[in-house]
């Protein structure tokens, strides 16, 4: 592909722009201690948590309020002791202020978008509850980089085809860039797109999967590597 040529990036925003995940883990970890379970260590309290959170996924979706959702369940299963009402109200803050953290950029995506936005088309593509995920973009302040911004409930193989079709993309030239496995690689190498995944060391357990093989795919160590091939 000349570099110069242009193309169709999109990219996802939790992770991949911005961080996001760690705000869950630090959630995570204040419930583990509020829970202060007799026998059962971290990890295994996390292991009941990643299933609850893995079974509700089709009726919770994603975002702070599922997440507190979750929480309050694997309350419910594990606790030694009466529930209180002030309690569970207390495990669903933990899910709530996941939102009100500090809107954190990963290291030069803003020069980045500069640049590429400069000769690319680009779309945001992100999934989770809607007006979580626009809070969180016009946060950021990166919306000016992007022709469109388009939130989704799931990012499976009809929800890139529908991408394609809706915005008439040309598969050849469209790539989805990002950092989770299951979300932002497999399912648009599926769809016939092409795909470059940037890990992130703390993406969510739940998005990690084995990446597919395939010529379509490029793998790089930062966001900023992106100003190499574009």
């Amino acid at each position: 592909m000349p570099k110069d040529a242009a193309q169709h990036l999109v990219i996802d925003g939790d992770d991949t722009l911005w961080e996001n995940n760690i705000y869950f883990e630090e959630s995570v970890e204040a419930f583990i201690d509020f829970l202060d379970h007799s026998s059962l260590g971290r990890e295994e309290v996390r292991a009941v948590l990643d299933e609850i959170e893995r079974l509700n996924l089709a009726n919770h979706g994603y975002g702070s309020a599922a997440f507190g959702r979750n929480l309050q369940e694997a309350y419910r299963r594990l606790a030694e002791r009466e529930i209180l009402t002030e309690e569970l109200e207390r495990i669903l803050e933990l899910g709530r202020r996941v939102v009100s953290q500090p809107m954190e950029l990963l290291p030069g995506v803003e020069a980045t978008l500069e640049h590429l936005s400069a000769g690319h088309d680009l779309t945001l593509f992100t999934k989770g509850e809607l007006e979580e995920q626009r809070l969180k973009v016009e946060r950021s302040g990166l919306e000016r980089y992007f022709d469109r911004v388009v939130v989704t409930p799931e990012k499976d193989v009809p929800a890139y085809l529908s991408l394609v079709a809706d915005h008439s993309l040309d598969p050849d030239r469209t790539w989805m860039i990002g950092n989770s496995p299951r979300s932002d690689i497999n399912p648009p190498l599926a769809a016939g797109l092409r795909a470059i995944f940037i890990p992130h060391p703390r993406t969510w357990t739940l998005e990690v999967v084995e990446v597919a093989e395939s010529e379509r795919l490029l793998v790089l160590r930062s966001f900023q590597q992106l100003r190499e091939h574009f």
